[in-house]
């Protein structure tokens, strides 16, 4: 299994990142106030960790840092 890029997270990540499901994942994601996708890919969509760590400041401060950053 290949690396996942270091710049860039699916909804997997920006679930665990969340602490919530895919699907409730899903339903932030589609917030008009969540950042568009950087590309879409044949998984899914992807989006620059940078935009959804500014968003994770904003909107769940008490979220803090992502672990291991």
């Amino acid at each position: 299994m290949p690396a996942r890029p270091k710049h860039l997270y699916g909804r997997g990540e920006i679930a665990r990142r969340l602490g919530v499901s895919r699907q409730r994942a899903g339903d932030i994601i589609d917030r008009p106030d969540f950042p568009a996708p950087y590309d879409v890919l044949g998984m899914g969509a992807v989006w620059r960790i940078a935009d959804v760590e500014r968003w994770i400041a904003n909107h769940r401060p008490h979220l803090g840092e992502p672990e291991g950053e």
